[in-house]
């Protein structure tokens, strides 16, 4: 048997910030499945944005690229629910 060693931090600001902004996320899928517009997306862009300030404070490249992309893309969902919705 082997054991798998954790390398992600635990305790420290940035192991807070992964749960809360997990949480958010979550919240966003639910409301976005219940299409419940703008709101899911300004949750998701949260959600992406705290997971970015994450993927910052550990370095890490790929947390960086996929939740600066997701955020860009709920920003501009939310720039286009704005100008044609609202």
């Amino acid at each position: 048997m082997f054991k798998v060693k954790k390398i992600t931090p635990v305790g420290d600001k940035s192991w807070y910030l992964k749960w809360i902004a997990t949480l958010v996320i979550i919240l966003g899928a639910c409301l976005n499945s219940f299409d419940v517009q703008p709101y899911s997306q300004i949750i998701m862009a949260i959600g992406a944005s705290l997971w970015l300030l994450v993927g910052i404070l550990w370095y890490d490249r790929a947390l960086i690229v996929v939740n600066s992309a997701i955020m860009a893309i709920y920003l501009a969902g939310l720039v286009m629910f704005f100008t044609y919705y609202a």
